[in-house]
């Protein structure tokens, strides 16, 4: 018998101060990176996806940025 699944882990990134998007408010931004691996009997075996995003902490909307844009974004902060 063999046990097989998938377990998505969401990292933090950083803390940033953007105006955000949706609400039009200057508040702080969560950056965070989630990223889903297969398991064989509870144990991650490798990266099979990563996404990168951002979250507005005063309306909680949460939406998806590229890897580049990540990338920009963390070595202005």
């Amino acid at each position: 018998m063999f046990i097989f699944g998938w377990r998505t882990t969401i990292e933090q990134l950083r803390m940033l101060t953007l105006v955000c998007g949706h609400c039009g408010h200057q508040a702080a931004h969560n950056m965070f990176r989630r990223y889903t691996k297969p398991t064989f009997f509870f144990i991650p075996l490798f990266t099979i996806s990563s996404h990168y995003g951002l979250q507005c902490t005063f309306c909680g909307v949460s939406y998806d940025i590229s890897k580049i844009h990540a990338r920009q974004l963390g070595a202005h902060a």
